[in-house]
């Protein structure tokens, strides 16, 4: 199966959305299917307002159906809610094509957090992208109960993984810091609730790698916190591994990849009790989740780094793309005639027809579109 895989979130940006598909794609391969990524390098992009450093891609419709057309994909599946998102979407139903989305980030709050619109007109919104997709993936448990609730549909389980090789307790560098060392890592943003941590009154060294448009106003706000900036890689792990305690403070993401990355390495996880941790961690003796965040730090020192790296070991990128593309398998191009009386109906006036062929072939017998 190939499969064309639609984002607004590529490099140079470091998320989760984007660490997520560049994992997936060697898996992919691994399974016998191909990808193809339709992503912002591919188009004209403008700044985005109030967020220095990132850019938002401008794709025209002529483009759009010349770069899915040169594909000729199985599968379709959506990524982000952005332009190239909205594109993509609008191609398939003119055509009567089936596509998948995923639910990856919290727009209606991040917007919110930032201008003055109520969340639930951010919903309303989302609510409207995905009504039409054939499935919408989510990441875990509490978040496909949560948008249930919030009247989506068609939601299935799509997990996410970790490079155990790449993040691992051995790759620990020394750090001339007091010890104990608290450590964030991500996107400074307001949306993340960084300054939940800095504001904190603990022991030791607080840390945060990452880069991100309210970095200038927290440094100057926290001098002593120490920003390392961006890193990736090798150099990452090797920072991260050296933490004693990371930090996870933000109220609204959908897994939190840094919270595995973090097992992986054998540093015990603290959290607020929201989804990502609750489903990443839970229970488990590898974390603290506590809406009194410092108290959830300090216990977070005292638990085994041996079960964080157990812990992790149990999530794997291969296991990622195997549901992945088992969401996608009734949708192909081969498997939709016999599927699509099963499919579930949807209300959505420019959604496609259940019954609407998937491709329709050129009289060469490339696919066409």
């Amino acid at each position: 199966m190939h499969v064309l895989i639609a984002t607004d979130a590529w490099r140079p940006q470091i998320n989760g959305v984007v660490r997520t598909l560049e994992s997936l794609a060697p898996q992919i391969g691994r399974h016998g299917s191909s990808v193809t990524f339709l992503t912002p390098d591919r188009f004209m992009t403008v700044p985005v307002p109030t967020y220095p450093g990132l850019r938002c891609a401008i794709p025209r419709k002529w483009e759009i159906v010349r770069l899915i057309s040169a594909a000729g994909p199985d599968a379709i599946h959506i990524a982000t809610e952005g332009p190239i998102g909205l594109a993509v979407r609008s191609y398939c139903l003119s055509r009567g094509l089936p596509f998948t989305t995923s639910f990856t980030t919290r727009f209606a709050e991040y917007v919110s957090a930032r201008v003055p619109v109520p969340t639930e007109w951010g919903y309303s919104a989302l609510r409207w992208f995905h009504r039409p997709a054939a499935a919408t993936m989510v990441s875990t448990e509490s978040l496909r109960k949560e948008l249930a609730l919030r009247g989506f549909g068609r939601l299935r389980h799509w997990s996410r993984g970790v490079d155990t090789e790449l993040f691992r307790p051995d790759r620990s560098v020394s750090l001339d810091l007091p010890r104990p060392i608290f450590m964030s890592m991500g996107r400074i943003a307001v949306e993340k609730n960084i300054e939940a941590f800095l504001e904190l009154d603990l022991p030791g060294s607080k840390v945060v790698i990452g880069h991100g448009p309210q970095e200038g106003e927290l440094k100057r706000k926290y001098p002593g916190c120490h920003f390392l900036g961006a890193m990736t890689g090798e150099l990452l792990a090797s920072y991260l591994a050296a933490a004693d305690v990371f930090v996870f403070s933000s109220l609204t993401d959908t897994f939190g990849i840094a919270q595995l990355e973090a097992l992986a390495s054998g540093v015990p996880v603290a959290a607020f009790p929201v989804t990502g941790p609750l489903d990443v961690i839970g229970d488990a003796p590898v974390g603290v989740l506590d809406e009194d965040l410092r108290r959830a730090c300090l216990a977070a020192l005292s638990l085994p780094r041996e079960a964080c790296r157990a812990h992790a070991l149990r999530y794997s990128w291969e296991s990622s793309a195997r549901q992945f593309l088992g969401n996608l398998e009734p949708f192909r191009a081969d498997a939709l005639p016999s599927s699509a009386g099963d499919a579930e109906p949807i209300d959505d006036t420019d959604a496609a027809p259940a019954s609407s062929s998937y491709w329709q072939f050129s009289t060469d017998g490339r696919k066409s579109v």
